[in-house]
């Protein structure tokens, strides 16, 4: 077990089961998109989030985006934290058929990819445990058009392979990268990335 401080948001009551497994902390479900007309809830996120943060796990399907993006809208962004499951292809054991987009969601995903997802947010901690590797000068969207990440012709291309070799999820935006990246490296380990041939 290991424990997260922030209060971690998933989906499901599946998801849950899933990760009350692995963290000893708060895990609160959206019910899907039932947050959206569930007020009492996003009033609860809100206090949670101002009293010790949020870590929002949703799938990296279309749907967990919009769920991801509505939270992320209604919190402040110094108060949520994002955690990312690659795409894998394949269904969960207690479904018959696979989801609309084939990909597995935060309940089917193996243990050892669900606890990099957490370390790669800079959540997992202790009582005393650091956080991310946030640098002191974090990493900019200028830095993104300098490395070809944006603005460019083969921008997107670029972005895409990035994505597949941090084994993020592909339906990520520009915008939500660069925050994942400033969570997973410094600015010297990005610039280092760019300047061997990434």
């Amino acid at each position: 077990m290991i424990r997260v401080k922030e209060a971690v948001i998933v989906e499901g009551r599946y998801d849950k089961i899933r990760l009350s497994s692995l963290i000893d902390g708060l895990i609160i479900t959206t019910d899907g998109f039932g947050i959206f007309k569930n007020k009492e809830k996003m009033n609860m996120l809100r206090h949670l989030a101002r009293t010790r943060g949020l870590l929002v796990l949703t799938d990296s399907d279309a749907a967990g985006f919009v769920i991801r993006n509505h939270l992320q809208s209604c919190i402040p962004p110094q108060q949520i934290r994002h955690a990312y499951i690659p795409d894998i292809e394949g269904k969960e054991r207690r479904k018959t058929e696979r989801s609309k987009e084939g990909k597995l969601g935060v309940e089917g995903m193996p243990t050892e990819v669900l606890l990099a997802a957490l370390q790669k947010a800079g959540v997992i901690c202790d009582e005393t445990a650091a956080s991310s590797a946030v640098a002191a000068q974090p990493i900019t969207q200028a830095d993104f058009f300098r490395a070809g990440l944006s603005g460019g012709e083969n921008s997107g291309a670029r972005r895409a392979e990035l994505l597949a070799w941090l084994g993020l999820p592909a339906h990520m935006t520009t915008k939500a990268l660069l925050g994942v990246i400033n969570d997973y490296m410094t600015r010297e380990e990005f610039e280092a990335l760019f300047r061997d041939g990434k």
